[in-house]
């Protein structure tokens, strides 16, 4: 996990051009403490493996540690395979991701609901819609 509320680590890759600040207000708020960064495949396979008992490396994972704060890790090498199967670019897939991420965080689950969250925030930080990729 990250060094805590607050820290982000930035390891195997640089974290693309997003305004990931921007985006954790607009979602979560002001008060809402996040701490994010990348983490290699080996480390996002151990992460899913040890909190989620799943064993495969995922894009994405987000850590909910109260109602006022958690930690988003991103695997920028995985984001990459993806946005380049989708067609768009690395920021706007991890944008995306991001986004969802942080939907997790505020509790919402998979379903017709989260995807129209998504397209609001993907519209708010003009970013293309994902879900009809």
């Amino acid at each position: 996990m990250l060094k805590g509320p607050g820290k982000s680590r930035n390891q195997k890759g640089a974290l693309p051009r997003v305004p990931f600040d921007e985006m954790k207000r607009a979602i979560l708020g002001a008060l809402y403490e996040l701490s994010y960064g990348t983490v290699s495949a080996a480390e996002a396979r151990a992460l899913n493996k040890k909190y989620r008992k799943k064993s495969y490396v995922p894009d994405v994972l987000a850590f909910p540690l109260s109602a006022s704060e958690g930690e988003i890790v991103l695997n920028i090498k995985a984001l990459a395979r993806e946005a380049k199967a989708r067609g768009v670019s690395v920021s706007a897939y991890t944008a995306y991701i991001f986004i969802h991420a942080c939907l997790h965080l505020k509790g919402w689950g998979h379903g017709i609901e989260m995807t129209k969250q998504e397209a609001k925030y993907l519209k708010k930080f003009q970013i293309k819609d994902m879900s009809v990729l």
